[in-house]
């Protein structure tokens, strides 16, 4: 007894002189520059992966499109990180309209291997491809499976000789001062994951309207679910006047609408363009007497517009790529319909 009490006093002194990692002093670096050195060697590797693409990936798009066309289902699986990096990439294809589902290895050795049906294709990921619960399952997998995809940072490992199509992510360079844990490995293959989804998504020829399909709940939803017509000014709370009013008439069809800006028609109901509280106060300044000039004066005669139908996602990326507050609504006939305020987006929440 006296010797466990003393090897317990030792162990306890031991502690207190020699604390855990976490809570060692490490010498004094500059962190930020420590972070950016992290990005480099991250970005590093995601350009040699970029540069070492070829036909693998070409062929590996065309399996998973050939898979969706068959009514067939992508089956993910990986352990440990990659498994973690799997559920992203699930997510991701599922989002995208490519029906997708995650299988853990250890479950599926155990029952859930029902998930995979005949003629599914399964993408298996693990860096070193020799993952020991992947290579058991491997097997079994073949047997249902369509193809297997391996994306693996070793070309030579189990994984990839009993692959059909094997996507390298290997990296030089982990950005771990250690060298141990999987960092620029992990961005490569989800980065990878990334890749094979995005051009997936444009080779199936999938528009932002399948999006918003997909994501009809909250604001992501509503901002694509909203065409311009559905936000836009019209009727009352629409200030439109012909080329022969005046400043004043323009300003005082403003007022009335509460707008920050009026649509100017031609005779024949056309665009002729647009005069803002920007113009009028532009205009002011200059000419104090400004309200009995005619409008067409001081107006912008090549305004930026947008379609009714358009979704509403264009009207951020319009607003935002001509940095103006206004857009002017047309129909297909190319009348001026409506007219959409920046502040507008906000009251919709749509910003």
């Amino acid at each position: 007894m006296p010797q466990r009490i003393n090897r317990l006093a030792q162990i306890t002194r031991l502690t207190w002189i020699d604390p855990p990692h976490p809570f060692r002093q490490a010498p004094p670096v500059d962190l930020i520059e420590k972070a950016r050195a992290v990005l480099a060697i991250e970005a590093s590797q995601l350009e040699r992966l970029a540069k070492r693409l070829d036909g693998t990936f070409t062929n590996a798009i065309q399996a998973l499109v050939d898979t969706l066309a068959q009514d067939r289902k992508i089956v993910v699986i990986g352990v440990g990180k990659s498994e973690s990096i799997g559920h992203k990439f699930v997510a991701t294809l599922n989002s995208t309209g490519a029906t997708a589902v995650n299988l853990s290895c250890l479950n599926a050795l155990h029952g859930d291997l029902g998930v995979l049906s005949n003629g599914d294709l399964v993408i298996a990921l693990s860096y070193s491809g020799e993952t020991a619960e992947m290579i058991s399952l491997l097997p079994h997998v073949k047997k249902r499976a369509s193809k297997i995809i391996a994306i693996t940072g070793a070309i030579t490992s189990t994984l990839a000789k009993h692959s059909d199509l094997t996507l390298d992510t290997h990296v030089e360079e982990e950005a771990c001062p250690l060298q141990l844990a999987p960092t620029s490995s992990s961005t490569n293959m989800l980065g990878l994951c990334d890749a094979l989804a995005m051009v997936l998504l444009e080779k199936r020829g999938f528009r932002a309207e399948d999006f918003a399909e997909l994501h009809p709940g909250g604001s992501l939803g509503k901002f694509l679910l909203t065409r311009v017509r559905d936000i836009m000014r019209s009727g009352s709370a629409l200030a439109k006047v012909p080329t022969s009013a005046s400043v004043q008439t323009a300003v005082l069809q403003m007022l009335e609408a509460r707008a920050g800006a009026a649509i100017i028609t031609h005779p024949d109901h056309s665009l002729a363009g647009i005069f803002t509280h920007g113009d009028f106060v532009r205009g002011y300044q200059k000419d104090r007497h400004i309200g009995d000039s005619p409008v067409t004066a001081h107006m912008t005669t090549q305004p930026i517009t947008i379609q009714e139908n358009d979704l509403a996602v264009e009207v951020i990326k319009t607003l935002r790529e001509h940095r103006v507050d206004d857009l002017i609504v047309l129909n297909a006939e190319g009348q001026s319909v409506g007219l959409i305020d920046v502040q507008d987006l906000s009251r919709q929440g749509l910003t």
